[in-house]
């Protein structure tokens, strides 16, 4: 059976009750037979004649909470008046803040902090702009940037929609990497003013995290950024995904034995992650890979539309093998899913090669429900938490940006991300590698510092480091 797409939580339902028309033991009755659970009742506020209260429900997804919902509607004496859940009370108000570094106390401070004394720091960066890394935020800050056209598992649902996303990823940058990093959702899907926009910015920034932008559009605005500004431009959801698979299938590698050299590897969705890992895994030797979407296997001597597609076709399946899904898997080592769910079926992953690895990674539901085939399957890893090698993204960024913005990194090379990969799989000990453990825990600390000094010696060996006495305050602990 297939895992909930959700997991036990409470929420808060105010209503107001009628006492003369409906009893609580009536509403309760109906949570408890719509699947709920209750847990505290607070009163509100009453009359003789009417009651608000507060009843919290455990459920044990959103679905139940839902059904819940519409059944305490239809009890005649009932109204709703607010429901709210754990999740909805994290994002009140929303989930970050900005706080200064130093009180203000008196007008010494104020003097300090702000005119007269800054403007004598305003000149010394008007005089070298360099020193903007020493006097201002950008040392230390990312802007997190969407423009709300691919987000999550919902697709194009604007800028205003996408601001939760991009304040819980500026939290996990905070949380894990002491990065400071603010969610800046632009309200316009045209590619030049979102890159105009982008530039205009620019200068308070460390480095730019593309964040839920859709394909192809991704591509030519991560690609003219990066030839535009001197700051490291990354689109997690193509990179930090493929860093992070790569790191998984390392490790898996090394536990059933084969090199990555020599591994037939079938790749499911050719959008912007597709596109990404194959990148990943071409510069870390994959020499067979052939990439498959809606029209089938991707093959060099077809002429497709999407222009994209024919450059990837030229540097893949060097077999030139043809047909669906189905018809390419056979014989493969590796499967990975950066498609949608179902796609994958138990009878295809019979036809792999001994000691399968399936990375299903499609979110929230994976190409194959990994319960189906743990009986054929060597190694599953999906995107989902609930089940055992989730190919998580904070595995990489929070890292990542910490090791570009202290060395004020210009760029973030193939070198750097493949040297996060690795990083990223040697967090695993080798005594604790197994068929459930080949990528560690987000809130594993030993990933952050390791990727971060991976990725400096990377962009150091790559010329692309500008902070020369980085190395030395390392070595001196500073």
């Amino acid at each position: 059976m297939a895992k909930s797409l959700g997991s036990s939580t409470n929420i808060i339902i105010r209503m107001e009750i009628d006492k003369h028309v409906c009893t609580f033991a009536q509403i309760a009755a109906a949570i408890g037979e719509s699947g709920g659970d209750i847990v505290a009742i607070d009163v509100i506020r009453g009359t003789p004649a009417f009651t608000v209260r507060d009843v919290t429900v455990n459920v044990y997804d959103g679905s139940v909470g839902d059904r819940i919902v519409q059944r305490l509607k239809q009890l005649k004496g009932v109204t709703i008046v607010n429901v709210s859940d754990q999740t909805f009370l994290m994002h009140l108000g929303g989930k970050i803040e900005m706080t200064p570094k130093v009180p203000i106390r008196n007008r010494d401070d104020l003097s300090r902090v702000y005119t007269p004394g800054v403007a004598r720091v305003c000149m010394a960066i008007h005089e070298d702009p360099s020193r903007a890394y020493t006097l201002t935020i950008k040392r230390d800050t990312v802007a997190v940037i969407s423009d709300g056209t691919a987000v999550l598992g919902l697709g194009n649902i604007g800028a205003l929609a996408a601001m939760p996303v991009m304040e819980g990823k500026a939290m996990l940058f905070k949380q894990f990497a002491n990065v400071d990093a603010f969610p800046i959702c632009l309200d316009t899907q045209d590619t030049d003013e979102i890159i105009r926009t982008i530039e205009a910015i620019a200068p308070a920034f460390g480095g730019i995290n593309l964040e839920d932008i859709s394909a192809p559009r991704c591509f030519e605005i991560e690609q003219r950024l990066s030839e535009k500004l001197d700051i490291p431009i990354f689109h997690d959801d193509q990179h930090g995904t493929s860093v992070v698979m790569l790191a998984g299938l390392l490790n898996a590698l090394r536990i059933v034995g084969k090199s990555i050299e020599n591994c037939k590897i079938v790749l499911c969705g050719v959008g912007a992650a597709g596109m990404a890992c194959t990148e990943m895994l071409l510069t870390a030797g994959v020499v067979n890979i052939i990439g498959v979407d809606r029209q089938g296997a991707l093959v060099r001597d077809t002429v497709y539309e999407n222009d994209a597609w024919n450059r990837y076709a030229a540097k893949t399946n060097p077999n030139l093998e043809r047909g669906s899904l189905s018809d390419v898997i056979r014989g493969a080592d590796v499967f990975i899913g950066v498609s949608g769910p179902g796609v994958l079926k138990r009878e295809d992953v019979m036809t792999m090669a001994s000691d399968p690895i399936v990375f299903a990674m499609a979110n929230p539901t994976p190409e194959i429900d990994p319960d189906e085939i743990e009986d054929i399957a060597r190694i599953i890893a999906t995107g989902r938490s609930d089940y055992p090698n989730q190919i998580n993204n904070v595995l990489c960024f929070p890292g990542l940006f910490r090791g570009v913005l202290d060395c004020r990194a210009s760029k973030v090379t193939e070198r750097m991300k493949l040297a996060a990969a690795n990083a990223i799989a040697e967090v695993v000990p080798a005594e604790e590698l197994n068929e459930l453990y080949i990528i560690p825990s987000v809130f594993n600390a030993q990933v952050v510092p390791k990727v971060r000094d991976a990725v400096v010696d990377a962009a150091y060996a790559d010329g692309v480091a500008r902070r020369r006495d980085y190395r030395d305050a390392m070595n001196k602990g500073v």
